[in-house]
């Protein structure tokens, strides 16, 4: 279970992870930014989504994670109910590194439908983040 906070009227929401729809405030019923940390347990249940996923995993340590991680808090917000981020420490989460393969971090990892269709490694500008991802926010 996750609270995000609706940039619109600044209501916390409770949001668990939903397989079908998105998250919208309880109040003033806007689209939520749905940016949400994942562990071993949640995971499946996280990714299962009606929209892509984003996966960034990601180090505390880790200075281009620290530079990226704003842009995609943004990118979660701009694109509201067409797009979910799924945050994984990998030191936290060593097994689900392992599954990714995440030789090098930060590893963006896009899902759609559960299915892999691309893997951003690095930290990219705000730019061409944007371009990469376009198919998927469309």
């Amino acid at each position: 279970m996750s609270i995000l906070a609706c940039p619109s009227c600044g209501a916390r929401n409770r949001v668990g992870p939903i397989e079908r729809g998105t998250p919208q405030c309880a109040r003033c019923k806007t689209m939520l930014p749905w940016l949400v940390e994942a562990d071993s347990e949640t995971f499946a249940a996280e990714v299962t989504s009606s929209v892509p996923v984003v996966v960034d995993l990601w180090a505390p340590w880790c200075g281009p994670c620290r530079m990226i991680a704003p842009v995609l808090e943004d990118l979660a917000g701009r694109h509201a109910g067409k797009v979910k981020v799924v945050k994984v420490n990998v030191d936290d989460e060593p097994a689900l590194a392992a599954r990714f393969d995440a030789r090098s971090i930060p590893l963006l990892v896009v899902l759609d439908g559960g299915r892999e269709i691309d893997r951003i490694v690095g930290a990219l500008p705000r730019p061409a983040l944007e371009s990469r991802l376009a198919p998927v926010l469309t």
